[in-house]
């Protein structure tokens, strides 16, 4: 009897709130906040030390990037790698789980797509070298540069917008 109630109350809820609810199929829409933007710059600081989390974000960016073209920019994008984060851009995984050593092929392929379509990568040099990662096994799309702190400072004062990722 409980169960059946559960069950009840579920579905009547969905009726309530089913006008409120956003259109499913839709188009896409980011109107409101592109209104006056006439260009799309963004910076996605990396910081991240989890190969299933990096293979999630890079979705989300690639995601981000094509809404960007599909809304009719053109958008200059960063990807900036700190932290531990550089050891997952590395073509040492050895050190990983085999799950997650898929996850890093899976998050190569799409950096290097991400770089076909323009995207600039980056890592820095001070993690790399804190964390002893052998700079000859970066990816071959990403730029090593002096210290990814300047580099989100120069691209923030050059209008880039900061997300970061954590």
């Amino acid at each position: 009897m409980v169960r059946r109630m559960k069950y009840i109350v579920a579905v009547w809820c969905i009726f309530l709130l089913f006008p409120c609810l956003p259109s499913l199929g839709g188009e896409i829409d980011d109107s409101d906040a592109l209104a006056g933007v006439g260009a799309a710059k963004i910076i996605f600081d990396i910081n991240l030390n989890d190969a299933n989390k990096l293979e999630l974000y890079l979705g989300v960016i690639e995601r981000t990037r094509n809404s960007l073209v599909d809304q009719g920019f053109d958008p200059d994008i960063v990807i900036a790698f700190r932290g531990a984060s550089v050891r997952l851009v590395t073509t040492e995984t050895w050190s990983f789980t085999e799950e997650r050593q898929l996850s890093l092929k899976r998050s190569a392929q799409m950096l290097r797509e991400l770089a076909g379509a323009g995207v600039k990568l980056e890592a820095c040099s001070v993690a790399v070298e804190l964390f002893k990662v052998d700079r000859k096994t970066i990816l071959p799309e990403i730029k090593i540069v002096g210290n990814t702190f300047i580099s989100l400072m120069g691209y923030q004062s050059k209008g880039y917008a900061l997300v970061p990722i954590q």
